[in-house]
């Protein structure tokens, strides 16, 4: 029997609705025609999703594994319920849909890293293995359903499935710092986890030779790795939750230049006007931050004066596995700090 190509024929509750915005899915790991079944190896949640579950339980291992096996058993997906982000996963082609044989190009046995949010994949988990509460990722025993509409990667062999695993969620992100970034402009990144360093690498790659790269960072530790990595011009540790200071801030370091494209990676809320604030009127934000509110960044915006495009978080892009593949591939440093940061022995 052949589904709908994205998912509808999976949606238990409420019926009309795809599979992301339904409360509940039918994860059962008998496929239809037209669909691929996974072999979970490991899951990849939102750092939104797993930061927020991880506080709640403070950073209790059983308790963070009690809370992702209720979420699943409950929606038929991982979507954590506060926030309603996902994910992703890497995991091992299981079964091809009759109507997909011969159309794609996986088979069987190959290893791949999906790039559609967990909050919208049918996922059925038989037991956890193991959580890594500093990288958070989920080692698990778990059945997967890619639709007919999912995309994906093969894991490359010279990155490896753990290094791949880190970067694939995120890889939305530096994709659009790639579109969107020209020589000689002024880019901003809020936020300096694994997303914003990324993002910070190939900004510096598209400002060349005569832009410059912002780093706008929290935590002191993270702004001196940026400062490690030669990933930005300007680092300043900022409270973007204090948008006023943080413009003041920015506009003495970058002597009143306002930024042609700004990236928002926090994973915290409420730093929406500090982005809008070092931002140009005629320049663009990406705000991929599932935290961000965007009735805050619309009538803040407003509120302000600000004329700015905003582009809301939209994970995909046309190539930006490759594009976040190339970025590790090609700064050794960095791809030396992910290594030792997500791939552990």
């Amino acid at each position: 029997m052949k589904g709908n190509q994205y998912g509808s024929h999976r949606v238990i509750t409420p019926k009309g609705l795809l599979p992301q915005a339904a409360e509940k899915i039918n994860n059962d790991p008998k496929i239809f025609s037209n669909e691929i079944l996974i072999d979970v190896i490991a899951l990849q949640p939102t750092s939104t999703a797993f930061g927020r579950i991880k506080n709640e339980c403070g950073r209790n291992i059983d308790k963070i594994k009690q809370a992702i096996l209720e979420i699943v058993e409950e929606r038929g997906k991982f979507q954590d319920p506060v926030t309603k982000s996902g994910g992703m996963l890497i995991g091992i082609v299981k079964e091809i849909g009759e109507d997909l044989k011969g159309k794609i190009d996986i088979q069987p046995g190959d290893k791949i890293a999906t790039l559609v949010s967990l909050s919208l994949t049918p996922l059925r988990i038989s037991e956890i293995h193991h959580i890594d509460v500093d990288t958070e990722q989920v080692f698990c025993k778990a059945n997967a359903i890619l639709f007919e509409s999912g995309i994906y990667t093969k894991i490359p062999e010279d990155l490896g499935q753990n290094l791949s695993l880190a970067i694939m969620d995120v890889a939305g992100a530096p994709a659009q710092v790639a579109m969107n970034a020209k020589p000689g402009d002024v880019v901003v990144i809020i936020g300096a986890g694994k997303a914003g360093l990324l993002c910070l690498a190939e900004a510096k790659k598209r400002v060349a030779p005569n832009g410059k790269v912002v780093c706008l960072e929290h935590s002191k530790v993270q702004c001196d790795i940026v400062r490690e990595l030669e990933i930005a011009d300007v680092v300043l540790q900022v409270n973007g939750q204090e948008p006023i200071d943080t413009y003041n801030r920015y506009m003495e370091a970058m002597d009143g230049r306002l930024a042609d494209f700004t990236v928002s990676t926090v994973n915290v809320p409420d730093t929406e006007l500090s982005t809008i604030l070092v931002t140009k009127d005629i320049g663009k934000i990406y705000f991929f931050s599932m935290s961000t509110d965007f009735v805050k960044a619309s009538l803040g915006a407003e509120g302000i004066k600000k004329y700015v495009s905003m582009i809301i978080g939209n994970g995909y892009y046309p190539g930006h596995a490759e594009i976040t593949f190339d970025i590790i591939r090609n700064n050794q440093k960095l791809r030396e700090y992910f290594i030792n940061r997500y791939c552990k022995p």
